[in-house]
This record gives structure tokens, C-alpha cells and sequence, in this order.
């Protein structure tokens, strides 16, 4: 087969998508020496995402996420003679004729409208077609797949469900060492709370506050400080006004994007982690702190309780007295912690990226036999 994967997106942003494009595409170079796979790139994107005999990589002009796109796409593609096209980024080129394979990470956008900028309700609105037109839809968990059943009334045999993982870096450290890091890096000392994602709406980092001022002032643990790593989103700067009015400018610190090695580190030295968002499709970040061995706690809500199962505390968003609980659990109770440690570590294990090639591998067979099949009834 000849297999491309559009990672154009990879340009603009690290985190989330790009992430999943990555660590698929290299666990895909370990395994599947025959195939041949393009990568396309953004035309500013100048070093090769991956480097291995079968993969290439090739020039894309057309922009991510604009108007312009769905014109220019198809039109550039047209160079390349592919069996199948990967778009890990939700939306297809819509007037190709190259069998398209999907990955739709969640349906926020549709759950939360509100929390969308202009340009990306426009991007999104195409995702009807996109799902319609798909030859295959891969979700990362089933409660996205019981999502596109119920909201664009997918067809239960056209979605795969393939869980992501933490990178494999991701593994316990010893506390001493990843604390004095973190301490020379950020200036944190222990014990403090870490959340890692965009700081924006979805990811409930406002409600994380009022229950991290609930933690201070109700239970009265002042030495406690809360840690934010991850980019500046959409209303960022309603979060900073949030802290100003809830006088924690002094306990709360802005880390911004880190690179994966410094969170590595702020994992393995947190008294534990929190997942306060109204809505995942799968939830990365408490994987990854539970590879660590380090406890989580996360919403009760869309695919993070499939993806945590026992091994975590489970909160209402919705409810930050509840969440203030959790972390009150997780700072005191040292049995708690070390349990919910283990569990984690057991938990993290049953992921992989290699699980996941295979199984993607297996998608994009079944869709080139499903090509060869319609191609031979025409003969």
C-alpha cells in the first residue's frame, strides 16, 4: 500500500493532535516495513517528522484550517498516487477521491459550541461530511464512538475504537532528583499540584481554582502550591483575571509549554495531578501521570472514567468543593496516595503505541481490501 498521512498540523502546535500523529507514525515505522508512507508536511515544517526506508516525506502548501483548504488539498494531492489517505486531524480532503481513513479525537465542539473560536466552528461545521464520506473512522475511546453514534448517527461497524498511551518516557523517577529539577527549573517546591493541558474553557481550569482556594482557606493547607503547564488558550486571560480575584497570585504558577523531559519531571515530583475538564475523548495527561506513579484525579465525565477505570479519583467538574476534597485525600492521606500510585502504574501498562499501530495497521488493510474489492466488482 501506499499510505498517506496528512501531519501539516504538526507546524502549528505540539501538543494534543500532533502528539497522537507522532507517536503513531513512529510506532507504525517500527512495524510495518513494506508499506510505503508519505508524510505530509507543512511547507514550514522543515525537519522530517520521522526517518525511517519506507517513509517520505513531501511538501503540502494548502493551509490548515482555513476556507482555502478544502479547495487547494485535493488539488495538491492529485501528485500523489495513494491508496489511502490518514487524516489525523478530523477532517479529510472532502472532494478527493482517495479513500480517506479519520480520527476524530471528541465531539466538544459539538457538546460545548460555546467554547469555540469563529474559525474553528467553521472548521469543525465540515464534520458531517467528513464522518459521511470517511471510509473509516478511528476514535480513541468508546465513549467517542458512542458520541458519533448518538450525535451523527454513525454506523456503529464503521468506527474503531484504539486507545492512545504515554509515551514510553514516561516512567517512575526518583522523587529527590525530579524535585530538585523542578525546583531549579520553575521554582517549585513540594508538595505541589500539577495540571497540564491547554488553559482554556473546555479544560475547566477556572473551576480548578475556586476549588484549589477552597483547599487553602477551608482546609487551611497554605504551604500547597498548583502548578499550570500548557499553552495559552482561548479566554486565557479570563483564568489570570480569576486568580487576581481569588488572591492566589502567589500560590498558583503559569509554566506555559514544557518540553517533555521538564514534564517528566514536574509528574514524578507532584503530590499528585488533577483533570478537572468538562469533556475528553480520551485524556492523555492522567495516562501519562499514572506512568509516572504519581495518583490523578479526574472528571467523572465522557471517556476519562474508561480510560482511568479504579485507579484514580473520580470528581464532579461541576463541583469544586469536590475537587478540593480529592486533593485534601490525595495531600493527607499518605495510604491513599500510595495505593492509588500503584493502581496507576497497573493502569498505564495496559496502553501502548505499539498496540495501537497494529491496530490501525489493521484499518487501513481492511480499507485497501475493501478498495480492491469494489475495483474488481467493475472489471
Amino acid at each position: 500500500m501506499r499510505i498517506g498521512v496528512d501531519a501539516r498540523l504538526m507546524h502549528h502546535q505540539r501538543a494534543g493532535i500532533s502528539k497522537y500523529t507522532w507517536h503513531l507514525l513512529q510506532a507504525l515505522a517500527k512495524q510495518d516495513l513494506d508499506d510505503e508512507f508519505i508524510t505530509f508536511q507543512h511547507r514550514k515544517h522543515r525537519e522530517s517528522i520521522i526517518r525511517s526506508a519506507n517513509f517520505r516525506r513531501a511538501t503540502l502548501y494548502s493551509p490548515v484550517h482555513t476556507r482555502l483548504e478544502q479547495v487547494l488539498l485535493p488539488l495538491e494531492l492529485l501528485r500523489f498516487p495513494l491508496d489511502l489517505i490518514h487524516a489525523t486531524d478530523f477532517i479529510q480532503p472532502l472532494h478527493s477521491r482517495v479513500p480517506a481513513v479519520i480520527t476524530v479525537h471528541d465531539l466538544a465542539f459539538l457538546h460545548y459550541p460555546h467554547f469555540m473560536t469563529a474559525r474553528s466552528a467553521a472548521y469543525y461545521s465540515q464534520i458531517d461530511r467528513a464522518v459521511r464520506n470517511a471510509a473509516a473512522i478511528i476514535v480513541p475511546s468508546e465513549s467517542t464512538k458512542q458520541d458519533l453514534i448518538a450525535m451523527l448517527g454513525v454506523d456503529n461497524a464503521r468506527i474503531n475504537v484504539i486507545y492512545e498511551a504515554a509515551a514510553e518516557m514516561f516512567t517512575p523517577l526518583p522523587i529527590d532528583a525530579a524535585s530538585e529539577c523542578v525546583r531549579r527549573e520553575y521554582g517549585l517546591v513540594q508538595p505541589y499540584i500539577l495540571c497540564v493541558g491547554t488553559i482554556e474553557p473546555r479544560k475547566n481550569i477556572i473551576g480548578l481554582l475556586h476549588a484549589f482556594q477552597h483547599l487553602r482557606t477551608r482546609y487551611n493547607m497554605q504551604e500547597v502550591t498548583l502548578a499550570l503547564a500548557g499553552g495559552k488558550g482561548w479566554l486565557y486571560e479570563e483564568t489570570l483575571d480569576t486568580v487576581n480575584k481569588l488572591e492566589l497570585n502567589g500560590s498558583v504558577s503559569f509554566l506555559g509549554r514544557v518540553s517533555d523531559e521538564s514534564l517528566h519531571n514536574l509528574y514524578a515530583a507532584a503530590r499528585c495531578t488533577v483533570h478537572p475538564a468538562f469533556y475528553e475523548g480520551f485524556g492523555l495527561p492522567p495516562l501519562e501521570s499514572m506512568a509516572c506513579g504519581t495518583p490523578t484525579i479526574v472528571s467523572n465525565v465522557s471517556s476519562l472514567p474508561e480510560v482511568v477505570q479504579d485507579a484514580a479519583l473520580l470528581v464532579d467538574p461541576n463541583t469544586s468543593e469536590e475537587i478540593a476534597v480529592a486533593m485534601h485525600r490525595l495531600i493527607s492521606d499518605d495510604a491513599l496516595h500510595g495505593e492509588l500510585s500503584e493502581k496507576g502504574l497497573r493502569r498505564a501498562g495496559c496502553f501502548s503505541w505499539d498496540r495501537a499501530a497494529t491496530a490501525t495497521l489493521e484499518v487501513y488493510r481492511k480499507v485497501a481490501d475493501q478498495r480492491s474489492h469494489a475495483a474488481s466488482r467493475l472489471l
